[in-house]
């Protein structure tokens, strides 16, 4: 693979480049599991509705604002934020996305490692390779976590090395098709089997009753969890896009991907859990919840992939975990970009240095993690639960009262001419300095008000 030996930052060559890319930055292991069962638990299609006009108030306007400031500064959240203001705390907050990028991705590597386990958990269940197949499978074993994310973290930094163009949109060219391809066939085959149709309705009919406060709020953070917001991806994204797209159109077409595949992603696992309840397999918690997360992927679901038994379950199983693992691939680009770019514009250094830099640092942090995965919990509600909203909820500060609106105006106008007639900007302006902000800040305080009391 072709690598950048130069800091030239580089560009997408296509619209749909970038609309796969920042699709695939979205696309991740949450989209799979998480929001299949937070929806199924909250209302069924009620969740689904409410999430879907969620991603658009809430998670749509910070997508255009972090696509704005990165087009403009064509810089990094770091240099971004230092570019656009004169001000020296919000560079920190810059730097905070940064920081997040990084934590996550040293932890989602190991989770995305499992999915590589779990593909050949199946391949040597269905062999006959009992013994085998549970070393593989053992989440607890550190030196095989660490291996597998070493392994995974390889194949991410290696599509890094390409640069934009010929690493990140190439990849995402094929990968994504891929996923939705797979997503497809595995619903088809999925929906015609027995006890499949009661997760289905479990999913898809509507339960208005169940609709409360808490579900609005659930809603409100899958929807900005789901976008991958807060992390500065969308800044650096946003800085390799032309100024000849339209930023709200280009956003539009992402969060309708993100919507559409997550949707997918439910119609397909919330049959498969019906479907292995048929079969004998616990899909319900002796609280009598529906497991889910990583019980669910882990534990659930390989145990109906064994009881379909034969080809079809070495098939559906080996195929459902590659699935999980593209998706994971996707995010973990795009998680590896942003504190690559931040070496590559700040301190000069090569991509190709940059990159190898960067992997080796988070390698590091991955092995620590691999040895005590308890820590996954911890750092996943620092730097995702309460480390995403808050960078989103400072963009919008920023963006609203620092930069100034007419500022991001005039950006949002290269690509969109008639944004001077157009009903878009005062409402995405209200959006960006009051509803957004405080919506954000409900989800924050949510989740800070569930740690104390």
């Amino acid at each position: 693979m072709a690598t950048t030996q130069s800091t030239s930052r580089g560009n997408w060559n296509s619209k749909l480049g970038f609309i796969l890319a920042a699709a695939g930055s979205a696309v991740g292991l949450g989209n799979i599991w998480r929001y299949p069962t937070v929806m199924a638990e909250n209302g069924g299609a009620a969740f689904l509705l409410i999430y879907a006009l969620l991603v658009f108030i809430v998670g749509y306007p910070v997508m255009v604002a972090e696509l704005s400031v990165g087009r403009k500064s064509e810089r990094n959240p770091v240099g971004a934020f230092r570019a656009l203001s004169n001000s020296k705390f919000f560079p920190i907050v810059g730097f905070w996305c940064v920081l997040c990028g990084i934590v996550i991705l040293s932890y989602y590597v190991i989770v995305a490692g499992w999915t590589i386990g779990y593909f050949f958990e199946q391949i040597f269940h269905y062999s006959g390779w009992t013994e085998m197949a549970a070393w593989v499978a053992n989440t607890d074993n550190g030196w095989l976590n660490a291996g597998v994310a070493i392994v995974f973290m390889a194949f991410t930094v290696g599509i890094i090395l390409g640069g934009v163009s010929e690493g990140i949109e190439r990849a995402v060219k094929y990968l994504m098709p891929l996923l939705i391809v797979i997503l497809v066939v595995m619903i088809a085959y999925v929906l015609f089997q027995p006890g499949a149709i009661d997760g289905v309705r479990a999913y898809l009919l509507p339960d208005f009753s169940a609709i409360n406060s808490d579900i609005l709020l659930a809603a409100m953070g899958q929807a900005f969890f789901s976008l991958s917001l807060g992390m500065g991806a969308l800044i650096t994204y946003g800085s390799y896009l032309s100024k000849k797209e339209n930023i709200p159109e280009v956003a539009g077409y992402v969060t309708l991907a993100d919507i559409g595949i997550a949707f997918l992603a439910g119609l397909l696992i919330m049959p498969a859990i019906f479907m292995a309840q048929n079969q004998g397999v616990q899909v319900f918690g002796d609280d009598g919840s529906l497991i889910a997360g990583a019980a669910l992927i882990f534990q659930v679901l390989p145990e109906l992939f064994h009881n379909m038994g034969g080809v079809i379950g070495l098939v559906f199983g080996a195929t459902f975990f590659f699935l999980l693992s593209i998706a994971a691939l996707t995010s973990a680009i795009s998680l590896l970009e942003v504190p690559t770019s931040y070496i590559i514009d700040e301190h000069k250094v090569r991509r190709k240095t940059a990159a190898i830099l960067i992997g080796a640092i988070i390698t590091v942090i991955s092995v620590v993690i691999a040895f005590d995965t308890s820590l996954i919990g911890t750092l996943d509600f620092i730097f995702s639960d309460v480390g995403l909203p808050l960078g989103g909820f400072m963009l919008c500060l920023f963006l609203g009262y620092f930069w100034k609106m007419e500022n991001a105006k005039l950006e949002l106008g290269q690509g969109f001419a008639s944004i001077d007639e157009h009903w878009f900007f005062p409402v995405w302006s209200v959006f960006i300095r009051f509803v957004c902000p405080i919506l954000i800040g409900l989800i924050l305080g949510r989740t800070l008000w569930a740690l104390f009391f």
